[in-house]
């Protein structure tokens, strides 16, 4: 007697009669889970990214603290983040590759074991040197994180109904940014704990993520032919990092006119050609260059390398414009911040949930993206004397602008690129945004130094005995906890009129966003996870190689 033939269930997974209900897959590897059974797999990633975003709020209002307690510069200042965000922007990309062809939740417990190694070494820190080097080996986890969190999502759900989940993670980013702020206040002012806890604190979260994602997440695990592509990582690496080098050092170290500018940009723009021509002939390029043959995807790379100098632009300096020109205290800092990610926190969750009822993206981006070039339209007219209640007003339109933006531009990506390229294609945008952020907080932080620079040498003249207390050494950052009152009153008035000038830099280039935005098209929403999908891609793959064996027989 013949034993009945194995069909395929509607989500597209292969079942054998004979074999009973034991041989069923579990739920998550059928391709369609129910609203609980999401949650449940949902609450390990969603507190994996806590710890994420939580690690950089809560150590860029500590960086004022840190830099002055070390006696470091304001290039060092720009280092202690742009070395995370540096790391994060080069291995992203190799994070959702390897997601396309290994396990993700193995990937994501992987990326939160780097996490934790490298926060608890940074807490261990005895220089800024030995904290930078650290903070590069927290920001490979982090890349991890970023980009992973999202490829799972995506596979889970379908772009229709992740709008209500993506509300969901756009809150725990809510949450994180303003809990940070909070957070390394408290430990910073509090005595018998100090800055170093603000990278210890996260590691107590990221434990319960890997165990929670031990128990919750169950997706399918891709087995076939892998092929790494490391040199075009080596070459992304090496071209992003000598052009972010020599922005920070240029002006500075060395004159922007000068042999050293010559050798770091023709060195960085040849590996940048290089990883090109590796990524056209690599067999698994990290970053597949048909990609960019989709319109969606390209004008959603271009609007997030703007979104991020908004991200990380905005935090890193806005927390040093309160503490350094404002005298605020980190606990004080951080409360100050909440109406932005008040905005960020209701426009998030509110367009995520109008995006999934009614199935309309491109509003809300568009809406999204002008508000954030308003937000630091406003934030340039900021100066040592700004009231507070006006910059809380001009905070809570860009946090509303991020929030709609940021991860809508993810969502219409994943719903345009085929379910094969769906990791590739998010940790794109997320690595792009990543870049973003990387080079706002570099060019925006030598801006801001040269600017400091001039205000403070144009001030010591004005300032009653301030050019005999200064001597021949120069005044900035490093000098402000030992300096004489006058001139520490200069820096504080210094650092507070040159914060404008950087958000107006940011207003610049919010608007390469705005016009990315108008042109990409809107495609509705499919209704299908990413698994399925791609069960339904491979099914006409091989119906077509059939037809075609088919007539060749």
């Amino acid at each position: 007697m013949s034993s009945p033939a194995p069909t395929r269930s509607a989500a597209g997974a292969t079942v054998d009669p004979a074999a009973g209900p034991a041989a069923v897959a579990p739920v998550e590897q059928q391709g369609r889970m129910t609203h609980r059974q999401i949650l449940s797999a949902l609450s390990g990633m969603l507190l994996a990214m806590f710890v994420a975003f939580l690690s950089s709020t809560v150590v860029s209002n500590a960086l004022p603290t840190i830099i002055t307690d070390l006696r470091g510069t304001q290039s060092q200042y720009t280092w202690v983040v742009t070395a995370t965000l540096l790391a994060s922007t080069a291995s992203t990309p190799i994070w959702g590759k390897l997601a396309d062809l290994f396990s993700k939740k193995l990937l994501i417990q992987i990326s939160i074991v780097v996490f934790i190694v490298g926060s608890m070494l940074a807490g261990l820190s005895g220089s800024l040197p030995t904290l930078i080097g650290w903070r590069v080996l927290q920001g490979l986890g982090l890349g991890g994180l970023q980009a992973l969190v999202q490829i799972a999502m995506a596979a889970m759900i379908s772009p229709r109904e992740r709008g209500r989940y993506s509300g969901l993670l756009g809150s725990v980013m809510a949450v994180a940014t303003v809990g940070g702020p909070l957070i390394g206040g408290l430990l910073v002012d509090t005595s018998w704990l100090g800055w170093r806890w603000c990278f210890f604190v996260g590691v107590p979260f990221a434990v319960v993520a890997l165990v929670l994602l031990q128990r919750t997440l169950h997706l399918p695990v891709t087995k076939r032919d892998v092929s790494i592509d490391y040199l075009g990582a080596a070459f992304l690496t090496a071209g992003v990092s000598a052009l972010l080098i020599w922005v920070t050092l240029a002006g500075d170290s060395f004159a922007w006119a000068s042999p050293e500018t010559a050798l770091f940009v023709a060195g960085g723009v040849l590996a940048i050609v290089a990883f090109v021509v590796t990524e056209l002939r690599a067999k698994e390029p990290i970053v597949p260059l048909r990609l960019f043959r989709d319109r969606t995807t390209t004008l959603a790379i271009i609007a997030s390398v703007a979104i991020g100098v908004a991200m990380f632009g905005s935090t890193v300096f806005l927390g040093q414009y309160l503490q350094i020109s404002r005298g605020y205290s980190p606990t004080a800092a951080g409360l100050l911040t909440i109406p932005m990610v008040g905005g960020l926190l209701v426009s998030s969750t509110v367009s995520g949930i109008l995006i999934t009822r009614t199935g309309f993206w491109k509003r809300y981006l568009v809406a999204g993206s002008l508000l954030v070039a308003l937000g630091f339209g406003l934030l340039a007219t900021v100066d040592h004397a700004t009231d507070m209640v006006v910059l809380g007003v001009f905070l809570t339109v860009l946090g509303v602008g991020i929030g709609m933006t940021m991860q809508n531009l993810v969502l219409a990506v994943q719903n345009t690129v085929a379910a094969t390229d769906l990791g590739a294609a998010s940790s794109a945008v997320a690595f792009f945004r990543s870049l973003g952020g990387t080079i706002g907080v570099s060019v925006l932080g030598a801006v801001l130094s040269s600017r400091v620079g001039t205000l403070i040498r144009s001030g010591l003249a004005e300032v009653p005995g301030a050019p005999a207390a200064a001597g021949s050494q120069d005044i900035g950052l490093a000098s402000l906890a030992d300096a004489p009152a006058p001139i520490q009153a200069l820096i504080r008035v210094s650092y507070g009129d040159a914060t404008g000038r950087v958000f107006l830099i940011a207003a610049a280039l919010s608007i390469i966003t705005i016009v990315a935005v108008l042109f990409i098209r809107e495609v509705a929403l499919r209704t299908e996870t990413g698994d399925e999908r791609l069960q339904g891609e491979r099914d006409t793959t091989a119906d077509v190689d059939a037809q075609l064996a088919g007539r060749r027989g």
